[in-house]
């Protein structure tokens, strides 16, 4: 079986739907299962619940990767964390009146200029 990965000139790669960070999600993500699956099998833990393990979640992993993939696009993802860092609102510590003097003088001064 031969997979290629395409990639056009100023396209971002490609591999079977998933683009750009959705690749190193799911190649990440797979090594991931492939280390807990190789431990637990050293650990001595029944070879059957490693091969229950390593298939439910790296099925999960496919289905998630490909999920987000379809929901938030090539840079959906990175957009919706700079949009987590934003704050939700802006607080003033600073008393009302001080705030209205504060404009009063900015006020004062533009009148002057």
């Amino acid at each position: 079986m031969e997979y290629s990965i395409n990639k056009g000139i100023g396209k971002p790669a490609e591999f079977k739907g998933l683009k750009s960070q959705y690749l190193f999600i799911f190649a990440g993500g797979l090594l991931a299962v492939f280390i807990v699956f190789v431990i637990m099998y050293m650990i001595g833990i029944s070879q059957v619940i490693c091969i229950g393990f390593g298939v439910i979640t790296a099925g999960t992993l496919v289905w998630g990767t490909f999920h987000l993939n379809d929901k938030y696009g090539e840079y959906g993802l990175m957009k919706l964390q700079a949009t987590r860092n934003h704050p939700r609102y802006i607080i003033n510590r600073k008393r009302i009146i001080q705030l209205i003097s504060r404009i009063k003088r900015k006020e004062a001064l533009c009148e002057t200029h």
